[in-house]
């Protein structure tokens, strides 16, 4: 699987953690259930919030993300409830009917790895 990074717009562009940092920063946290009606992110623009248009085949790459997904893995959530690993992993959740799912949540926002930057700039 490719390098990911969690990724929010910024003031002068966007700010960007990495997701393998943030895995493990959770570690130790437990695992809790958390309604999917209380994920206020699956109502927002998520995937494409950046400058990406929905092309079709952007979509289909999602489709595609969101079908190989193991729910296994909790997802990780920012001490507000907000998404930061694991959005393919809720839209699974949605299309197979469930009301909860696995999460660990940060206990406080870790600095970003990347400020100001932009997707294009990123490490992968």
């Amino acid at each position: 699987m490719r390098k990911q990074y969690h990724c929010r717009p910024s003031g002068s562009g966007l700010d960007a953690w990495d997701v393998d940092r943030l895995v493990a920063l959770v570690a130790s946290e437990p695992v809790e259930e958390v309604a999917l009606a209380d994920i206020a992110d699956i109502d927002r623009e998520y995937w494409y919030d950046h400058g990406y248009a929905p092309t079709v085949r952007s979509v289909v790459e999602h489709c595609r993300l969101i079908a190989e997904v193991d729910l296994d893995y909790p997802l990780v959530l920012d001490p507000d409830g907000r998404v930061m690993d694991g959005m393919h992993r809720v839209a699974r959740a949605l299309l197979e009917g469930r009301s909860v799912i696995a999460a660990k949540r940060l206990k406080t926002l870790p600095p970003p790895d990347f400020r100001g930057c932009s997707l294009e700039e990123l490490p992968y």
